[in-house]
């Protein structure tokens, strides 16, 4: 049985993870409380001791707004803490998935979807911080994985975590009745957490390099919160609860589309956006 550790145990994307694999892997999932990742010396002894074939690295402050705002508390866990989970790697032969994300190209001009031979030009300090983490990685290794994710959603399950998403996120307002202003110029790729998991296994037959990971969307935020009104049966709602935001973005849109096409070369398949929302919602019997 193959060995696999995860950082960031606790997170929205990891417990789901585990839930799925943990008869399949031995699996060591470790939260911040268990691994600061801060810590090299820590860091170091828990990979040497655990020995996993595959270390999947997700820990990472991702908050932008808390980002920006402690640029060196975010630094020390995005990239001095990936560099010292990439040492840890190098001396104990693990190969490492590296989880980065759509917002290394928050700030490049030109309109998505973006390939991974874009040059990627970040804005935020989350961005950048994952942008030279995974450089300071690939040079680092070899045997590296660099998987840039679309923005993840599903709702909540029992003993998973959880974190904000425009599915959870329409319905919690749907449910509060709280009014919500919604960007008509704001363009990304929105992806069902289990289109991703349910391949991830066909990631250690990839070669080793940098994967753009999740579903195309063609359609601007506010047009998805709309559909998942409709899909929820809920359309006589959206005139009240529903407000276009025209003005957000109106300068300089927000496309960070990605293009998943080289990653479905290998066989991987990513429904368009509105049909992975459709398909969670039914899968939740909502």
């Amino acid at each position: 049985m193959k060995k696999i550790l995860i950082t960031g145990g606790n997170g929205f994307f990891c417990t789901r993870f585990f839930k799925q694999y943990k008869c399949k892997y031995n699996i060591l999932s470790l939260s911040r409380q268990e691994l600061d990742v801060t810590n090299e010396i820590e860091v170091m002894n828990k990979i040497s001791s655990f020995k996993p074939d595959y270390v999947i690295h997700a820990a990472a402050i991702a908050n932008t707004n808390f980002c920006n705002e402690n640029p060196n508390k975010a630094y020390d866990v995005n990239v001095v803490g990936s560099l010292n989970i990439g040492k840890a790697c190098k001396k104990n032969n693990s190969k490492l998935i590296f989880i980065s994300t759509e917002q290394v190209f928050n700030g490049n001009e030109e309109a998505g979807p973006y390939t991974e031979s874009h040059k990627p030009i970040p804005n935020t300090v989350y961005g950048e911080n994952k942008l030279e983490a995974e450089n300071l990685l690939k040079n680092l290794l070899n045997d590296i994985w660099i998987l840039r994710f679309t923005w993840l959603f599903g709702l909540p399950e029992r003993n998973c975590g959880m974190s904000a998403n425009i599915l959870w996120d329409t319905s919690k307002n749907i449910l509060n009745n709280t009014k919500s202003l919604v960007s008509t110029q704001e363009y990304r790729g929105l992806t069902y957490v289990y289109d991703v998991i349910d391949q991830f296994p066909k990631i250690f037959d990839l070669p080793y390099g940098t994967y753009h990971v999740g579903s195309h969307n063609n359609l601007s935020r506010y047009d998805i919160s709309l559909l998942i009104f409709k899909y929820l049966n809920l359309e006589t709602k959206a005139d009240n609860l529903l407000i276009p935001d025209n003005k957000k973005y109106k300068e300089n849109p927000r496309d960070i589309r990605l293009s998943t096409d080289k990653l479905k070369s290998y066989g991987f398949k990513f429904m368009d956006s509105k049909d992975s929302l459709k398909k969670c919602i039914e899968e939740f019997k909502l």
